[in-house]
């Protein structure tokens, strides 16, 4: 550490993102200083534990096939409770038809081939459209890009599969269901379902910052925030003076821009209800969505996916909606009732989460690897320098953290 300096670097916000470029820095023999401004680590993933439900801010999943998963987190120490390969649909009709991924659930072939969804014209033009996502990221992230909903219409993927199934999926896991996505990080994250299968740590989302977190040698400072940054590395906290040889900007694009002054992204948001029930509505552990669309994207029965986020004899089923939304609770339960085919007046609501700032929009033409290094010491991370995911926080932390390395020396 130079002389003057408090510490070598200092990360502002232990998301993912910051959490990653500490370790890393930690690795390298730096002495870093983590600030992060509410009482826990995590960031935007955390989880709330009510009455004995585990409750993730957020429908949230950890997908193992990310590669820098692999790199920073024990994966096995997690205990994933992971969801089969596939999805189910409520069909138009009321029936309840499933699509699964026949290599990794083949016990569902069956089930796939009865789904009324088959068309052999639309699938073979989806095959084509999806081929790319399993060829090499560079050439996928560099070729001409456009819009989801365009490149589906140029491909000629324009029928109930596509409607019914993949753009219902589509608007949970991107917080939009406009089509107006890019069509390339589309890919991208289909490469990541089509090679590893999604889940939940036995004790919720947040056990995968906060495992990144029990790596550090200096502990997390909870409850400081930055409230401006100053020439040579000088950080103005809520308690008091802080500088570094550099500081990391690892907050979302909204508060790096107020920080940093770079140019922030719309944020798209989410918000999840959680209601607890006597019994599991279905059995499967499957994310089901509706054909014939509605306020809520996606539900799931999570205490089926991971037993641990319910206690014993209860059932924890999650139902996300778009944000902003104008349905209330009762059109949430209205719609849920055909979603899952059962009543849910006797349901209880556990909690419920707004993330308004859920996700970085991936407008089209995509951007991956914007600027870490801002100059004068000064360094940014966050999903919204990469890709709206976890992997996208996770690489964009350790690039800032070789941006700092490779300044420093």
């Amino acid at each position: 550490m130079v002389s003057g300096a408090d510490t070598d670097v200092v990360v502002v916000g232990a998301g993912l993102a910051g959490l990653a470029c500490a370790r890393t820095l930690e690795h390298a023999g730096l002495d870093v200083t983590v600030l992060e401004r509410s009482d826990a680590v995590g960031g935007r993933v955390q989880t709330e534990t009510v009455d004995g439900f585990r409750c993730d801010r957020g429908f949230q999943l950890l997908n193992p096939a990310y590669p820098a998963v692999g790199r920073l987190i024990d994966v096995g120490a997690l205990r994933l409770g992971t969801f089969e390969a596939g999805v189910a649909v409520r069909r138009r009709d009321g029936g309840l038809a499933v699509l699964a991924d026949p290599r990794r659930a083949p016990k569902l072939i069956g089930a796939t081939l009865r789904s009324g969804y088959l068309d052999a014209g639309e699938l073979s033009q989806l095959v084509r459209w999806v081929a790319p996502a399993l060829g090499p990221v560079s050439r996928l992230t560099g070729a001409p890009d456009t819009t989801l909903a365009a490149s589906l219409d140029t491909a000629g993927v324009t029928g109930r599969l596509r409607r019914e199934v993949l753009e219902r999926f589509l608007a949970g896991v991107l917080a939009d269901d406009t089509g107006r996505t890019s069509a390339a990080f589309v890919r991208l994250l289909l490469r990541s379902f089509l090679l590893g299968t999604p889940g939940v740590p036995a004790q919720g989302m947040q056990a995968l910052p906060e495992q990144i977190a029990s790596g550090l040698r200096r502990p997390v400072r909870l409850g400081v925030w930055a409230a401006a940054l100053g020439s040579e590395g000088r950080v103005e906290t809520s308690d008091g003076p802080l500088s570094g040889r550099a500081v990391v900007v690892a907050a979302d694009a909204v508060d790096s821009m107020t920080l940093t002054g770079v140019g922030a992204d719309r944020m798209r948001g989410l918000r999840t209800w959680w209601f607890a029930a006597d019994e599991p509505p279905d059995p499967q552990r499957l994310l089901v969505v509706d054909a014939a669309g509605g306020p809520v994207v996606n539900s799931a029965v999570m205490s089926t996916v991971s037993p641990t986020y319910a206690p014993a004899g209860r059932a924890l089923v999650q139902a996300t909606t778009l944000l902003p939304s104008e349905a209330d609770e009762a059109a949430v339960r209205r719609h849920l009732d055909r979603v899952w085919g059962v009543s849910t007046a006797r349901w209880d609501v556990v909690t419920r989460h707004d993330i308004e700032r859920a996700l970085p929009e991936q407008s089209a033409p995509l951007r991956v690897r914007r600027p870490v290094a801002l100059g004068d010491g000064l360094f940014v991370a966050g999903d919204h320098r990469d890709t709206a995911s976890i992997q996208g926080a996770l690489v964009s932390g350790r690039r800032a953290a070789r941006a700092v390395l490779s300044s420093l020396r």
